[in-house]
Protein backbone atom coordinates (compact mmCIF):
# COMPACT_ATOMS: atom_id res chain seq x y z
CA UNK A 1 0.00 0.00 0.00
CA UNK A 2 1.50 3.59 -0.54
CA UNK A 3 0.04 7.12 0.21
CA UNK A 4 -2.99 7.52 -2.36
CA UNK A 5 -4.45 4.23 -2.67
CA UNK A 6 -7.91 3.51 -2.35
CA UNK A 7 -8.91 0.26 -0.33
CA UNK A 8 -12.16 -1.31 -1.13
CA UNK A 9 -13.93 2.22 -2.39
CA UNK A 10 -13.56 3.19 0.99
CA UNK A 11 -10.31 4.27 2.49
CA UNK A 12 -7.50 6.09 1.25
CA UNK A 13 -4.33 5.39 2.58
CA UNK A 14 -2.68 7.98 3.47
CA UNK A 15 0.95 6.71 4.86
CA UNK A 16 2.70 4.23 7.75
CA UNK A 17 1.63 4.10 11.50
CA UNK A 18 3.94 1.62 12.13
CA UNK A 19 5.60 -1.96 11.11
CA UNK A 20 5.68 -5.01 13.32
CA UNK A 21 7.33 -8.55 12.48
CA UNK A 22 4.27 -9.70 10.90
CA UNK A 23 2.00 -6.63 9.41
CA UNK A 24 1.86 -3.14 8.93
CA UNK A 25 -0.06 -0.19 10.10
CA UNK A 26 -1.37 2.68 8.13
CA UNK A 27 -3.26 5.73 8.42
CA UNK A 28 -5.83 6.28 6.17
CA UNK A 29 -9.58 8.40 5.99
CA UNK A 30 -12.81 6.79 5.91
CA UNK A 31 -14.27 8.27 2.96
CA UNK A 32 -17.91 7.39 3.83
CA UNK A 33 -17.64 8.66 7.89
CA UNK A 34 -14.91 11.11 6.93
CA UNK A 35 -12.80 9.59 10.38
CA UNK A 36 -9.36 8.60 10.51
CA UNK A 37 -8.71 5.32 10.86
CA UNK A 38 -6.00 2.24 11.34
CA UNK A 39 -5.24 -0.27 8.28
CA UNK A 40 -3.57 -3.22 9.70
CA UNK A 41 -2.51 -5.81 7.27
CA UNK A 42 -0.49 -8.80 6.94
CA UNK A 43 3.16 -8.64 5.56
CA UNK A 44 3.29 -10.62 2.22
CA UNK A 45 6.42 -12.70 3.43
CA UNK A 46 4.94 -13.68 6.62
CA UNK A 47 1.71 -14.82 4.89
CA UNK A 48 3.66 -17.50 3.39
CA UNK A 49 3.80 -19.58 6.97
CA UNK A 50 0.09 -20.49 7.09
CA UNK A 51 0.82 -20.55 11.30
CA UNK A 52 1.10 -16.56 10.40
CA UNK A 53 -1.83 -16.29 8.55
CA UNK A 54 -4.22 -18.23 10.66
CA UNK A 55 -2.96 -15.92 14.01
CA UNK A 56 -3.93 -12.73 11.97
CA UNK A 57 -6.86 -14.36 11.10
CA UNK A 58 -7.77 -15.43 14.73
CA UNK A 59 -6.84 -11.59 15.99
CA UNK A 60 -9.03 -9.69 13.66
CA UNK A 61 -11.89 -12.57 14.82
CA UNK A 62 -10.91 -11.85 18.04
CA UNK A 63 -10.78 -8.01 18.35
CA UNK A 64 -13.50 -7.81 15.78
CA UNK A 65 -16.30 -9.71 18.32
CA UNK A 66 -15.52 -6.77 21.13
CA UNK A 67 -17.19 -3.64 21.29
CA UNK A 68 -16.15 -2.17 24.55
CA UNK A 69 -15.03 1.92 25.19
CA UNK A 70 -11.82 0.49 26.77
CA UNK A 71 -10.62 -2.16 23.92
CA UNK A 72 -9.37 -0.84 20.23
CA UNK A 73 -12.45 -1.10 17.99
CA UNK A 74 -12.02 -2.66 14.76
CA UNK A 75 -14.78 -1.89 12.47
CA UNK A 76 -14.23 -3.91 9.74
CA UNK A 77 -12.39 -7.10 7.93
CA UNK A 78 -11.32 -7.52 4.34
CA UNK A 79 -8.62 -8.95 1.82
CA UNK A 80 -6.60 -6.39 -0.21
CA UNK A 81 -4.60 -8.18 -3.32
CA UNK A 82 -4.89 -11.30 -1.40
CA UNK A 83 -3.89 -10.11 1.92
CA UNK A 84 -6.21 -10.38 4.79
CA UNK A 85 -6.47 -6.44 6.55
CA UNK A 86 -8.68 -5.25 9.96
CA UNK A 87 -9.93 -1.43 10.33
CA UNK A 88 -9.39 0.19 13.17
CA UNK A 89 -10.62 3.10 14.96
CA UNK A 90 -7.71 5.42 15.09
CA UNK A 91 -6.59 6.32 18.86
CA UNK A 92 -4.58 9.28 19.39
CA UNK A 93 -2.20 9.23 21.95
CA UNK A 94 0.63 7.39 23.87
CA UNK A 95 0.85 3.62 24.67
CA UNK A 96 1.66 3.40 28.75
CA UNK A 97 5.16 2.34 28.20
CA UNK A 98 5.83 5.38 26.57
CA UNK A 99 4.24 7.50 29.16
CA UNK A 100 6.39 5.34 31.95
CA UNK A 101 9.81 6.29 30.11
CA UNK A 102 8.77 9.75 29.89
CA UNK A 103 7.13 9.81 33.45
CA UNK A 104 8.95 7.30 35.03
CA UNK A 105 5.85 6.04 37.45
CA UNK A 106 2.05 7.12 37.56
CA UNK A 107 0.75 8.46 40.66
CA UNK A 108 -1.24 5.68 42.97
CA UNK A 109 -4.95 6.91 42.17
CA UNK A 110 -3.44 7.26 38.64
CA UNK A 111 -2.24 3.98 38.24
CA UNK A 112 -5.42 2.72 40.23
CA UNK A 113 -7.61 4.87 37.17
CA UNK A 114 -5.94 2.62 34.59
CA UNK A 115 -6.15 -0.30 36.67
CA UNK A 116 -9.87 0.05 36.62
CA UNK A 117 -10.84 0.69 33.08
CA UNK A 118 -7.98 -2.27 31.88
CA UNK A 119 -9.44 -4.64 34.41
CA UNK A 120 -13.28 -3.66 32.84
CA UNK A 121 -11.51 -4.12 29.16
CA UNK A 122 -9.96 -7.85 30.23
CA UNK A 123 -13.32 -8.91 32.30
CA UNK A 124 -15.32 -7.84 29.10
CA UNK A 125 -12.93 -9.85 26.99
CA UNK A 126 -13.22 -12.90 29.29
CA UNK A 127 -17.09 -12.54 29.34
CA UNK A 128 -17.02 -12.73 25.45
CA UNK A 129 -14.27 -16.31 25.39
CA UNK A 130 -11.57 -14.05 24.65
CA UNK A 131 -8.40 -14.36 26.08
CA UNK A 132 -5.68 -11.57 25.14
CA UNK A 133 -2.38 -13.61 26.42
CA UNK A 134 0.16 -10.33 25.92
CA UNK A 135 -1.30 -7.17 28.68
CA UNK A 136 1.23 -5.41 29.20
CA UNK A 137 1.84 -1.39 28.95
CA UNK A 138 3.14 -1.89 25.03
CA UNK A 139 -0.14 -2.96 24.09
CA UNK A 140 -2.57 -0.26 26.38
CA UNK A 141 -2.83 3.23 24.86
CA UNK A 142 -3.98 5.91 27.18
CA UNK A 143 -5.75 9.11 25.39
CA UNK A 144 -5.87 12.59 26.24
CA UNK A 145 -8.80 12.32 28.22
CA UNK A 146 -7.17 9.49 30.09
CA UNK A 147 -9.36 6.50 28.53
CA UNK A 148 -7.86 3.53 28.52
CA UNK A 149 -7.99 1.07 25.28
CA UNK A 150 -6.45 -2.04 24.95
CA UNK A 151 -5.41 -2.95 21.63
CA UNK A 152 -2.93 -5.92 20.14
CA UNK A 153 -5.15 -9.36 20.42
CA UNK A 154 -2.71 -10.44 18.06
CA UNK A 155 -2.18 -14.03 19.74
CA UNK A 156 -5.31 -13.95 21.58
CA UNK A 157 -7.05 -17.40 22.04
CA UNK A 158 -10.84 -18.56 22.64
CA UNK A 159 -11.21 -20.41 25.48
CA UNK A 160 -11.89 -23.98 25.23
CA UNK A 161 -10.70 -23.65 21.27
CA UNK A 162 -7.98 -26.16 20.52
CA UNK A 163 -4.43 -24.56 20.08
CA UNK A 164 -2.71 -24.21 16.09
CA UNK A 165 0.35 -26.14 17.58
CA UNK A 166 2.07 -27.39 20.79
CA UNK A 167 4.64 -24.27 20.72
CA UNK A 168 1.61 -21.71 20.33
CA UNK A 169 1.21 -22.38 23.91
CA UNK A 170 4.60 -20.78 25.38
CA UNK A 171 3.74 -16.90 23.68
CA UNK A 172 3.43 -13.56 25.22
CA UNK A 173 6.00 -11.28 26.56
CA UNK A 174 8.02 -13.26 29.26
CA UNK A 175 8.24 -10.54 31.90
CA UNK A 176 4.40 -10.50 31.99
CA UNK A 177 3.67 -14.30 31.48
CA UNK A 178 2.13 -16.21 33.87
CA UNK A 179 3.96 -19.11 35.71
CA UNK A 180 1.88 -22.09 34.26
CA UNK A 181 1.96 -20.50 30.76
CA UNK A 182 5.81 -20.70 30.99
CA UNK A 183 5.61 -24.05 32.23
CA UNK A 184 3.64 -24.97 28.82
CA UNK A 185 0.11 -24.94 30.25
CA UNK A 186 -2.99 -22.96 28.19
CA UNK A 187 -3.74 -20.13 28.78
CA UNK A 188 -7.02 -19.20 30.82
CA UNK A 189 -8.63 -15.67 32.71
CA UNK A 190 -6.32 -16.09 35.11
CA UNK A 191 -3.22 -16.06 33.64
CA UNK A 192 -4.75 -12.86 32.31
CA UNK A 193 -4.99 -11.59 35.69
CA UNK A 194 -1.09 -12.33 36.72
CA UNK A 195 0.03 -10.21 33.60
CA UNK A 196 -2.85 -7.36 35.13
CA UNK A 197 -0.66 -7.54 38.06
CA UNK A 198 2.56 -7.28 36.64
CA UNK A 199 1.32 -4.73 34.77
CA UNK A 200 -0.12 -2.31 38.18
CA UNK A 201 3.55 -3.31 39.63
CA UNK A 202 5.32 -1.42 36.99
CA UNK A 203 2.60 1.61 37.01
CA UNK A 204 3.58 2.22 40.27
CA UNK A 205 7.49 1.26 40.30
CA UNK A 206 8.12 2.11 37.01
CA UNK A 207 9.94 -1.43 36.08
CA UNK A 208 9.21 -5.34 36.26
CA UNK A 209 9.30 -6.92 39.44
CA UNK A 210 11.43 -10.53 37.56
CA UNK A 211 14.49 -9.11 34.72
CA UNK A 212 17.41 -10.73 33.22
CA UNK A 213 18.98 -10.70 30.05
CA UNK A 214 17.61 -13.94 28.94
CA UNK A 215 14.16 -14.72 28.39
CA UNK A 216 14.61 -18.48 30.34
CA UNK A 217 16.03 -16.71 33.26
CA UNK A 218 12.88 -14.41 33.30
CA UNK A 219 10.17 -17.64 32.76
CA UNK A 220 12.18 -19.28 35.45
CA UNK A 221 12.09 -15.99 38.06
CA UNK A 222 8.63 -15.96 37.67
CA UNK A 223 7.95 -19.43 38.20
CA UNK A 224 9.94 -20.10 41.27
CA UNK A 225 11.31 -16.54 42.69
CA UNK A 226 8.83 -15.32 45.87
CA UNK A 227 7.64 -12.18 44.37
CA UNK A 228 9.57 -9.00 45.33
CA UNK A 229 8.35 -6.53 47.29
CA UNK A 230 6.58 -3.33 45.89
CA UNK A 231 7.87 -1.11 48.78
CA UNK A 232 11.23 -1.86 47.73
CA UNK A 233 11.30 -0.08 44.74
CA UNK A 234 8.34 2.32 45.95
CA UNK A 235 8.66 2.50 49.83
CA UNK A 236 5.39 4.44 49.98
CA UNK A 237 2.83 1.98 48.35
CA UNK A 238 0.24 1.81 50.50
CA UNK A 239 -0.68 -1.81 51.89
CA UNK A 240 -4.10 -1.61 50.23
CA UNK A 241 -2.89 -1.91 46.82
CA UNK A 242 0.09 -4.14 47.75
CA UNK A 243 -2.50 -6.73 48.45
CA UNK A 244 -4.38 -5.76 45.23
CA UNK A 245 -0.74 -7.11 43.10
CA UNK A 246 0.27 -10.04 45.17
CA UNK A 247 -3.63 -11.30 44.84
CA UNK A 248 -3.38 -11.26 40.96
CA UNK A 249 0.44 -12.11 41.16
CA UNK A 250 0.35 -15.20 43.04
CA UNK A 251 2.11 -18.44 41.82
CA UNK A 252 -1.14 -20.71 41.57
CA UNK A 253 -3.72 -19.34 39.29
CA UNK A 254 -6.34 -20.93 41.97
CA UNK A 255 -4.78 -18.09 44.65
CA UNK A 256 -5.33 -15.22 42.36
CA UNK A 257 -8.57 -13.11 41.77
CA UNK A 258 -11.19 -15.37 40.26
CA UNK A 259 -12.09 -12.69 37.52
CA UNK A 260 -11.32 -9.38 36.37
CA UNK A 261 -14.31 -8.00 37.56
CA UNK A 262 -13.14 -9.22 41.18
CA UNK A 263 -9.81 -7.40 41.16
CA UNK A 264 -11.90 -4.36 39.31
CA UNK A 265 -14.10 -4.34 43.04
CA UNK A 266 -10.66 -3.90 44.67
CA UNK A 267 -9.43 -0.92 42.81
CA UNK A 268 -13.19 0.57 43.13
CA UNK A 269 -12.81 0.85 46.34
CA UNK A 270 -9.96 2.57 46.47
CA UNK A 271 -11.43 5.20 43.89
CA UNK A 272 -14.11 5.96 45.93
CA UNK A 273 -12.39 6.20 49.28
CA UNK A 274 -9.20 7.73 48.12
CA UNK A 275 -8.03 8.26 52.20
CA UNK A 276 -7.18 4.24 51.50
CA UNK A 277 -4.56 5.69 50.24
CA UNK A 278 -3.17 8.50 51.65
CA UNK A 279 0.03 8.46 53.13
CA UNK A 280 -0.46 7.71 56.59
CA UNK A 281 1.76 10.18 59.28
CA UNK A 282 3.47 9.49 62.32
CA UNK A 283 1.84 11.02 65.57
CA UNK A 284 5.35 13.42 66.08
CA UNK A 285 5.30 14.26 62.08
CA UNK A 286 1.44 15.34 62.99
CA UNK A 287 2.20 17.16 65.87
CA UNK A 288 5.05 19.83 64.61
CA UNK A 289 3.01 20.04 61.40
CA UNK A 290 -0.23 21.12 63.68
CA UNK A 291 0.65 24.95 63.15
CA UNK A 292 1.61 24.95 59.72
Amino acid sequence: MKAGDIIDDRYEVEGVLGEGGMAIVYRAKDIITEKDVAIKIIREETMKNPLNLTRFEREARAAASLKHQNIVQVSNLGTYEGRPYMVTEMVVGKTLKDALQIRGKFSFLEACDIMYQLCSAVYYAHQHGVIHRDIKPQNVFITADGTIKLGDFGIATFQNSAHITRSDVVVGSVHYLAPEISEGNPATPQSDIYSLGITFFELITGRVPFDDESAVTVALKHIKDKFPSVRKYNPKTPLVIEKIIYKACAKSPYDRYKSAVDMRKDIERILQNPDLIKEKRSFWARLFHKGE
